[in-house]
């Protein structure tokens, strides 16, 4: 798919089909996730794919919504931040780099016919619990997904002039 068009028509999906998802299809939105530029390319995450027809009970305890548990396939990205690049005045870059993975999965994903979701309202320590994160890994963000059952709506954007500023902070 063209990029622009890509980016107008990715949407947050939550109503999925029950279809299960090609393992290569998943493959290839995997792939494009590693391949997301990270600081100092170090890849400071683990990706934790979740099938979810078996788990839906563990899952409601994650994140208490019924789209979540239907959507074939939930992803949690955590963070290492040992293993981050931090900014000489202190400021981990962890978050930056699992906001560039998930998002090159999530346009990956589109680009394949998937749908997803992100999520970042969830009950770490449950998370922590049901898929054994260890102290030193930070769970940051949950995606659903798979096939879309819902359509595309009207999506509300600021005007580009409200969001760019040029040479300063006006």
């Amino acid at each position: 798919m063209e990029f622009m068009r890509l980016i107008q028509h990715r949407y947050s999906v939550r109503e999925y089909k029950p279809d299960p998802i090609d393992p290569m299809v998943l493959q290839q939105a995997l792939e494009a996730a590693r391949l997301a530029p990270t600081a100092a390319n170090r890849q400071p995450f683990r990706l934790i794919v979740i099938h979810t027809a078996s788990k839906r009970e563990e899952l409601n305890r994650i994140y208490a919504r019924d789209w979540f548990i239907h959507a074939p396939i939930v992803i949690c990205a955590c963070g290492i931040p040992e293993q981050g690049w931090v900014r000489a005045d202190g400021k981990s870059y962890i978050d930056v780099d699992i906001a560039i993975v998930m998002d090159h999965l999530s346009l990956a994903a589109a680009d394949l016919g998937l749908g997803t979701c992100w999520i970042a309202s969830f009950d770490v320590g449950a998370v922590r619990e049901i898929l054994n994160i260890p102290e030193n890994v930070e769970p940051l963000i949950f995606m659903t997904v798979g096939y879309p059952a819902d359509e595309i709506g009207e999506k509300e954007r600021k005007p580009l002039s409200e969001l760019i500023n040029y040479e300063l902070w006006e």
